[in-house]
């Protein structure tokens, strides 16, 4: 199940998503569905088309399943899914 508490941890194609702060101001703003993840970008459907997002020096706000939003700083998202889960486990074991 999708919390705010565990967003890193689970998938995020599928949810919708906005920049709401970026180092490129250009990006601030974007917002559509994530269509496709790779390690370092977002891959966003937008009323525009396809927009290609890198994940690091840009903020998110992630609206989950059940309508909540999560701001997430994009450089904890870098990594693929499956990298972070194992990652947070690592880190809760220590």
């Amino acid at each position: 199940m999708q919390k705010p508490s565990n967003i890193i941890k689970n998938e995020i194609i599928g949810l919708e998503i906005k920049i709401s702060k970026s180092a490129n101001k250009a990006n601030i703003g974007i917002e559509g569905k994530v269509i496709d993840e790779t390690r370092n970008m977002f891959i966003i459907n937008t009323l525009k088309g396809e927009k290609k997002i890198i994940k690091k020096g840009n903020t998110f706000e992630i609206k989950l399943p059940n309508g909540t939003v999560v701001e997430v700083d994009g450089n904890v998202l870098i990594g693929k899914p499956e990298s972070r889960l194992k990652t947070a486990l690592q880190k809760k074991r220590i």
